[in-house]
């Protein structure tokens, strides 16, 4: 199995390939956004090389980063059962949408906020709710010939490079009165997502793809060690090649895109409070250790940190219209 990661060791920030707990660094100066540029085929054989020629770092001795920079990172909201849930949740509603199922829908998250696994993930200022979200993602690599733009789904399936874990944190007393507004979410989402534990090359899932384009592979978390749900990535509306065209069509998918699958079904409290009626079970706290486990890729795994106190909230300025 074919792992890219990224890792601090030794005071350094090294990339390059995990395999049968060792890490093989990049030499040359190339890194993973490198590899993602250079495509799918030629990574492979540089893997071939690196782990023939470079001295090996055991994986136990390293603090793995995520496993990428992302260059965007567009999040769906692929599950009915999610959407449902969380719908009833934050605007007392039962029910899907009409339009949930005319299209994919996505938002753009901030790549410039990822952290990787093992990292403590602070609550953001003026969150009472913090929440978690269990996704997969699709990471997007140069193809031969390709711009990325107004893609078929068959050629967007040959743009996905390989695929990691996603938790899409969430805050979601923030995310609740922002949504009123029709717009957003924007604080409620943005102070972290967390990718990792590595990218796993998308040929290692090429014989689980059903006649339609779905892997059929289980996604797991827990809080605390308890379980708190339970889903398959093939019970997503579209298969990851029609999100990935989606967001090509009349413009751009470039290597190094990150695409989150939205939550799975039960991957998230928000859709447990709906679904129960009440906060149950309760918001994240600091100390709480979320779990994520995907098969064929591992898992990641996050510790909640203190809250930061600050004022993020100002009201408007009640303004007397002026005229020229």
């Amino acid at each position: 199995m074919v792992k890219i990661a990224r890792w601090n060791y030794d005071g350094g920030i090294q990339e390059g390939f995990v395999d049968d707990g060792n890490c093989f660094a990049l030499s040359g100066g190339r890194t993973v956004n490198t590899l993602l540029a250079a495509g799918l085929e030629e990574t492979l054989a540089i893997a071939a090389e690196t782990l023939r020629s470079q001295r090996p770092v055991a994986l136990r001795d390293v603090e793995l980063l995520a496993p990428l920079t992302p260059a965007t990172i567009r999040d769906f909201v692929a599950f009915e059962e999610h959407v449902e849930g969380v719908r009833k949740s934050i605007d007392g509603v039962a029910g899907v949408v009409p339009e949930w199922y005319e299209a994919p829908t996505f938002y753009f998250t901030n790549p410039h906020t990822v952290t990787g696994t093992r990292e403590v993930i602070g609550i953001p200022a003026g969150c009472h709710e913090l929440d978690f979200e269990t996704e997969v993602a699709a990471v997007v690599g140069h193809v031969p010939g390709s711009d990325g733009r107004n893609l078929s789904s068959t050629d967007a399936h040959r743009h996905i490079f390989g695929y990691t874990i996603l938790n899409d944190w969430s805050a979601r007393d923030l995310q609740r009165r922002e949504m009123k507004v029709s717009l957003g979410p924007c604080k409620g989402k943005d102070f972290a997502n967390t990718l990792g534990p590595w990218i796993v090359t998308a040929d290692e899932f090429g014989h689980l793809h059903d006649d339609e384009g779905f892997l059929p592979v289980t996604m797991e978390v827990e809080v605390n060690g308890e379980p708190i749900g339970r889903d398959l990535l093939s019970n997503m509306g579209w298969p990851f090649a029609e999100l990935v065209a989606y967001a090509s069509q009349d413009s751009v998918v470039r290597p190094g895109d990150v695409l989150g699958s939205g939550t799975c079904g039960r991957g998230c409290l928000a859709e447990l409070w709906g679904r129960n009626g009440s906060r149950t079970p309760p918001p994240l706290q600091t100390g709480d250790v979320v779990r994520m486990t995907v098969e064929g890729i591992g898992w990641i795994e996050n510790t909640v940190g203190q809250r930061r106190n600050a004022e993020t909230r100002v009201g408007a300025r009640p303004r007397k219209l002026e005229t020229r």
